[in-house]
This record gives C-alpha cells, sequence and structure tokens, in this order.
C-alpha cells in the first residue's frame, strides 16, 4: 500500500512525462507480482463496486473524528473532493506496509457482502492505521475516484519497458479480459505464445482529426476516402467455434447485438473484422439515439431489435485465418476485406464504401454532402499505412464537418472533481422557449484556466438557490456552445439532447435576451427526426 501511495503522489505532481515514465517503469518492476497487477488493474481505469454511500461515510468520519456532521460538510464544499475531505478530518495513523493486493482483496473487496455494521468496523479500522497519504488513496480506490494525471499509452509503455517488448505488444497483451493476479500478470510480462488468446482483440488504430489542408497530403490516389459514422467503434472476432464483439472500451458486448453475432458465425476462423455498430434502416444511419436503446440492454428482445434494427459497418480486417494483417498495408487488406465480406450476410455485415476521387477537390464535393448523408465527415486513410496502435498523426485522418453551436445562457453549476475540485467547472445550460430558460445541454470544457476563475467568482456572487450540490445562477452570462448533433430524447425536459457538448467561447458581447431558442436548435434534428416531432417530456 505504501509502495502504491508513493506512486499516487509521484504521478499527481510531476508534469515531466520522463519523470512518470521512469516511476511506472520502477513500481512495475520492483513490485510484488500481486500488488503489480492490482496497481495497473487500477492505473488502467478499473474500479471495485463502491459499497459505501457517501452519506454514511460522512456520517461514519463525523462520528470517528468526534465532528458535528455540519463541520464535514463544509469541509467537502471547501476542499471539493469527498475522498480527501475525509482523509483529511481524521488524525494520521501510523501508516502501513501491508501488501496493496492484501488491502484489496481481504478488506476492500469483501465490503460488499458483510453486514453495514461489518463494514464500518473494516474501515474505521482501516482509516486509524493509515497514514493521511495512504488513507487518501484507499478512499478514492474505494469510492471509485481514483484518477491520477497519467495517460493509458504511458501505462502500456511502462510495462512494454519491464517487458521487454514493444508498446504495440504489450498494448495487445493487455486487450481482452485478465484479472489482477499475480499469474495474469506475469502472463502479461512473459506472453503466452505468438498468436492471441481466442477471445482477445487487437488495439484499436485511430485517426487523428485533419489540422491543415487536404491538399497538403500530396497526391489524391495514394489515399483512400470513407465515410465517417457516428456508432459504436467495435471490432467482431471469430476464432474456433466462438464469435466476439469488442467495444474500443475493451467491453465484451457480444450479447447486446445477437443479429451481428449471427452474421459473424459466417466469417471464415481465425478473422478479425474492425468497424463501427451503427443503428442502420433503409441503407442509412439512424439517429444515435437509436443505438443508445441497444448499449443499455444486454439481452434486447425482438421487439427492441426490430425497431432499433443494427449493422456492423466493416472497415478493416485484422485477422484471416489466424493470421496477423496488421503489419500489411491498407490497400492489401482492403482487398482481402472485400472478399471476406462478400460471403457474409450483407444485410448485416456491411463494407464500408469508399469514396471515388481523381482530385482534392472531389473530396472536398464529398465533404460537403456528409451531413445530408447522415455522417460526421469523412476518413482519409494513406494506403499504404499497417494497421497501427492507439492514435498517431501522418496516415489517417479525420476530416469532420464543423459542428453545431448555439448561444445559451448558464443556468446552473456544480464543482469539478481532480484538481478542479474546489472550482464551479461544471455548467449546465438553458436556451429560450415561452420565455423560459429550458436546459439542453451540461459542458465542463472549452474555458481557459483564467476563465474558469472568473466564471468560478461569478457564480459565488450569484447563486440565488442550492439544490445539494448544484447552484443555481442569475442567468446573465451567456456563452457559445459546440456540439456535433441533435436527436430527440423523452429524457430531458426539452425533449432534445446534443451530442458532445463543450463551451467555444464566453460571450461577453451578448445579453442572456440573445440566446437562442429551443426552436433554434430542433430545426437542426436530422431531416427523418423531424418528421416525428419533439418527444413530449417532463423530465429534467
Amino acid at each position: 500500500m505504501d509502495r502504491f501511495t508513493k506512486l499516487y503522489f509521484t504521478l499527481d505532481q510531476s508534469t515531466k512525462t520522463v519523470r512518470k515514465l521512469e516511476a511506472l517503469v520502477a513500481y512495475f518492476r520492483d513490485a510484488p507480482a500481486g500488488d503489480a497487477a492490482w496497481g495497473l488493474y487500477f492505473l488502467s481505469g478499473n474500479t471495485v463496486p463502491r459499497p459505501v454511500s457517501s452519506t454514511l461515510l460522512r456520517e461514519w468520519v463525523a462520528a470517528e473524528g468526534n465532528l458535528p456532521l455540519w463541520l464535514v460538510e463544509e469541509g467537502h464544499d471547501a476542499v471539493g473532493d469527498l475522498s480527501e475531505t475525509l482523509a483529511l478530518l481524521l488524525p494520521d495513523g501510523p501508516g502501513t506496509q501491508e501488501p496493496l493486493h492484501r488491502m484489496v482483496e481481504s478488506r476492500l473487496v469483501p465490503l460488499k457482502d458483510v453486514s453495514q455494521e461489518r463494514r464500518r468496523e473494516i474501515l474505521v479500522q482501516t482509516w486509524r492505521e493509515l497514514d493521511g497519504r495512504q488513507r487518501l488513496v484507499w478512499n478514492k480506490l474505494m469510492m471509485g475516484s481514483f484518477r491520477v494525471g497519467v495517460a493509458r499509452t504511458l501505462v502500456i509503455r511502462a510495462l512494454a519497458t519491464v517487458a521487454g517488448v514493444s508498446p504495440p505488444v504489450m498494448a495487445h497483451r493487455v486487450m481482452g479480459q485478465w484479472r489482477p493476479t499475480e499469474e495474469d500478470f506475469h502472463r502479461l510480462l512473459k506472453g503466452s505464445g505468438d498468436h492471441p488468446d481466442p477471445g482477445q482483440p487487437y488495439p484499436f488504430y485511430l485517426a487523428y482529426p485533419l489540422e491543415h489542408s487536404v491538399q497538403q497530403l500530396g497526391l489524391v490516389e495514394e489515399w483512400q476516402a470513407e465515410w465517417e459514422w457516428d456508432g459504436i467503434r467495435a471490432q467482431l472476432v471469430r476464432r474456433g467455434d466462438d464469435v466476439m464483439i469488442w467495444s474500443r472500451g475493451e467491453e465484451l458486448i457480444t450479447d447486446r447485438f445477437p443479429e451481428i453475432t449471427r452474421a459473424g458465425r459466417w466469417l471464415p476462423e481465425g478473422t478479425v473484422l474492425d468497424g463501427e455498430i451503427l443503428p442502420w434502416r433503409e441503407d442509412r444511419p439512424m439517429p444515435f439515439g437509436v443505438l443508445q436503446r441497444r448499449i443499455g440492454r444486454k439481452t434486447p428482445d425482438a421487439a427492441l431489435q426490430r425497431s432499433a434494427p443494427v449493422v456492423f459497418m466493416a472497415y478493416d480486417l485484422l485477422e484471416l485465418a489466424g493470421h496477423d494483417l496488421r503489419d500489411r498495408p491498407l490497400a492489401e487488406r482492403r482487398g482481402d476485406l472485400e472478399r471476406v465480406v462478400a460471403v457474409v450476410n450483407p444485410g448485416i455485415v456491411v463494407l464500408s464504401p469508399t469514396i471515388g476521387a481523381v482530385s482534392w477537390q472531389d473530396i472536398r464535393s464529398f465533404h460537403a454532402q456528409a451531413q445530408e448523408r447522415a455522417a460526421e465527415g469523412l476518413m482519409l486513410k494513406r494506403r499504404s499505412s499497417p494497421y497501427g496502435v492507439g492514435r498517431h498523426r501522418g496516415d489517417w485522418w479525420k476530416w469532420k464537418i464543423d459542428p453545431f453551436s448555439i448561444d445559451a445562457v448558464l443556468i446552473y453549476a456544480q464543482q469539478g472533481n481532480g484538481r478542479r475540485a474546489s472550482l464551479f467547472t461544471d455548467y449546465t445550460f438553458g436556451v429560450w422557449q415561452d420565455k423560459e430558460l429550458v436546459p439542453i445541454a451540461k459542458a465542463y470544457s472549452g474555458l481557459t484556466d483564467t476563465e474558469i476563475k472568473e466564471v468560478d467568482s461569478f457564480i459565488r456572487q450569484n447563486t440565488v438557490e442550492r439544490f445539494g450540490p448544484v447552484r443555481v445562477v442569475r442567468p446573465e452570462q451567456v456563452f457559445e456552445l459546440a456540439f456535433e448533433g441533435v436527436q430527440i430524447s423523452s429524457r430531458h425536459k426539452a425533449g432534445l439532447a446534443v451530442r458532445f457538448p463543450r463551451m467555444a467561447r464566453w460571450r461577453r458581447d451578448k445579453k442572456p435576451e440573445d440566446a437562442d431558442t429551443l426552436e433554434v436548435v430542433r430545426a437542426m434534428l436530422p431531416k427523418n427526426e423531424k418528421a416525428e416531432g419533439p418527444a413530449a417530456s417532463t423530465t429534467t
């Protein structure tokens, strides 16, 4: 526990990538395998089920510290982060040298299966044993709020260094299902032969946003252009008698899309396709909201499959007859992909169409048609490129259409997390409907640090009401919001939801009455949704 705590604070306090990498390498090299396995588990963004509510934690800390509950609440309001608040309110214990894996496996994981009184006994005893720094890390692990400023790619680089392999090889090893055990950690370091495990997907290759004019890419004939769709990036894996669907988030989602699973059985054994799961009807994508109905259902019934049909849009071929094809040029992989998809159910597994163009002007013309085709833009891939790992500049570019934008009024605010825990950084914005501001979007990114401090000051001076952690503010500040699209939503009071909202700029030059209306937002709906009309709803 002490070793992992020191790693956490080194990563949290360092701004140099080299220093973070050195700390990670030292940890994975020197920590016992059981500890290293759990360290990798948490550093990869995984959590254990949260065993205790925030309310009970506040009450137990107040009782243990002989403090009034209001003081705990005020402390949380001042600090912003509950894990840190609870760690600070209790006196330091002596600290422990107990291994991380034993702390997690004998104390943290069992908490969910014992009585409330026993949970309290375990937590109080643990708090008494830990020093302040250890207690902060323990609280974050227990509450599922463990985050530290280190990218997953850096964690993989460190693990690859310890194992003596390349980062792409290690990225492949950690894909899929593995457990935080000593045995699995040794397998990650040593590998399991040249061939992937039966259920293991490949790391995804991601395109970089286009940063310059397309003419700067060189000769147009060196590039393959495709439509960029808005769905779930996934890999369709057919090995042995099994068919699996893996999401980009390394989640096994096979049971959620049984029609794709059935179609996958037509693939040759030892085949892996990279593609996108899309809601699809009449040779055209449906709104992303249709797909969201499928995402939350692990076993969709026949009625849901009919009302929310999906296809697997195949982009690339990563494995054929058990052979890894990723190092081969895209043009060769594309030829094999076309032959493989031709023998699969054409209504469910669909080949991503390429866009024929003889000039960059042709490409620009197709890009201008993206919104009309319900696409997000174009993908541009160098025909000679291998299939890489992660996001890199040079060979794969995504050229998105310009985002939608509206002017909206700040109406609610909440404090942020981590380094922004003491500032109000999470905002809710509204647009006008019949002289009333209706919530339309939440956003927390897009402002500079200086602007965030200015907005935070405004919120503190202009709060008119509170609902738990939410502050209602005077509707005086206007912001331009950028987003990727609009869809009908019965879960929102406005009857609409916007996709990936962020703050484009603070419109200090505009008054609240200059903000847009709900009708303006509704006019941005795709044509096939406009005909259906907004969903009636009274939910907030």
